[in-house]
């Protein structure tokens, strides 16, 4: 065997030993979700983008479940950053649309990302991780509701809170599916470029949130 060969070899061990093994196959998972989405993930090719064994997956993440996991992890941390509103920026319900719009502007920025997020079925129920970062994430949201409602942070969101939340979260949710199924083209092609975003979704949150 050539000496060429046998670097080639060594060269996935190598990168394991070097520690940045784990946060390659992420890496590689993450750009096979934004380039080919679900449907084109596989755990063979993200070993084969991060130059690493077929194996090697399993060895770190014990099964697709856990390495989506993790891609989903990074989706709500980046998520987070789009809901991150300066608590001086306007009234809470001001505030509450801005967050609206950040929500649907990540979905249409990482949709593999997004659709992953989601789906419980694609990912590890027990992975404590991907529970506080979810959780995290909508505390965003509940934030701005009790500052709209007034009330404190001890305090369990009333009746009216909670629904006020659900409404949110699924109106732009279920705009951000919209959007990225195609089922908003005929709008969009009437509206101007980043129109659902700077024209449409926020008068439809003004209408059902509107400054009192």
């Amino acid at each position: 065997m050539t000496q060429a060969k046998r670097n080639s070899r060594k060269a996935p061990v190598e990168r394991y030993h070097h520690g940045d093994l784990k946060m390659a196959l992420i890496q590689a998972a993450d750009q096979i979700l934004a380039e080919h989405g679900l449907e084109g993930f596989s755990l063979r090719e993200a070993a084969r983008r991060a130059g690493v064994s077929p194996a090697a997956p399993a060895h770190h993440f014990g099964s697709a479940a856990g390495l989506l996991s993790e891609v989903a992890i990074l989706g709500f941390e980046e998520l987070a950053k789009h809901l991150d509103v300066d608590p001086s920026a306007g009234t809470p319900t001001q505030r509450m649309r801005m967050q609206g719009v950040g929500y649907v502007r990540f979905a249409l920025t990482y949709p593999g990302r997004f659709h992953l997020m989601f789906r419980h079925d694609l990912l590890s129920h027990d992975d404590a991780a991907l529970q506080a970062a979810g959780d995290k994430t909508l505390m965003q949201l509940e934030q701005t509701i009790r500052a709209m409602h007034s009330l404190p942070s001890q305090q369990s969101l009333d009746t009216q809170a909670r629904a006020e939340l659900l409404a949110a979260w699924s109106m732009v949710h279920g705009f951000a599916h919209l959007a990225l199924d195609g089922k908003l083209s005929q709008l969009q092609a009437a509206t101007p470029s980043n129109g659902l975003l700077t024209d449409v979704l926020p008068k439809m949150l003004e209408n059902r949130w509107p400054d009192a």
